[in-house]
């Protein structure tokens, strides 16, 4: 078994951002997916069913668990287009379906020995939504105190992202 290549994945989504010309947060991904002639499909799924992607005869395409917390939705987006970025041999032809993947750990799971294809779209997504260069900028010289919950969710709601993405994001990133 291969070994995940998050650091690949963190720069692959910061080229992206950087072709599609972000600078501020919240991170349009909807928009970066459409630019980049994927269809993006919103639909009841089951719970425990986050995302998919796939392309078939040239049609790419991401379809996310409309019935899941848009901050959820916008994860389970950036972590779908990050198997359309990295991983296209995977999933052309065939579903990639992602079974409630775990946003919160990475290194944790990479650790575990799962399934590396996850860990490296983990990585993409967080750093996509969530990308080091802005949130240095949003936090400042004066830091941030990752027990203070009050902080933590307003940066949280500001990058459009869960409080406990944001907390895992900026401990393993500072």
């Amino acid at each position: 078994m291969r070994i995940p290549d998050t650091a690949g994945a963190r720069r692959a989504a910061v080229q992206l951002l950087a072709e599609a010309g972000v600078r501020s947060a919240p991170i349009p991904v909807e928009r970066i997916v459409k630019a980049r002639g994927i269809t993006l499909q919103f639909a009841p799924l089951g719970d425990e069913l986050s995302g998919m992607a796939y392309i078939k005869d040239g049609l790419k395409i991401i379809g996310v668990n409309a019935l899941h917390h848009p901050n959820r939705q916008r994860f389970s987006v950036a972590h779908e287009l990050a198997h359309h970025v990295l991983h296209v041999r995977e999933i052309t032809e065939a579903v990639h379906v992602d079974r409630g993947f775990r946003v919160l750990h990475r290194d944790k799971l990479s650790a575990e020995g799962i399934d590396p294809l996850e860990v490296e779209a983990n990585a993409f997504a967080s750093e996509l939504l969530m990308p080091e260069t802005l949130l240095a900028d949003a936090i400042g010289d004066a830091g941030l105190d990752l027990d203070d919950d009050e902080a933590v969710n307003a940066l949280a709601r500001r990058f459009k992202v869960s409080a406990s993405a944001m907390r895992n994001r900026l401990s393993y990133s500072w």
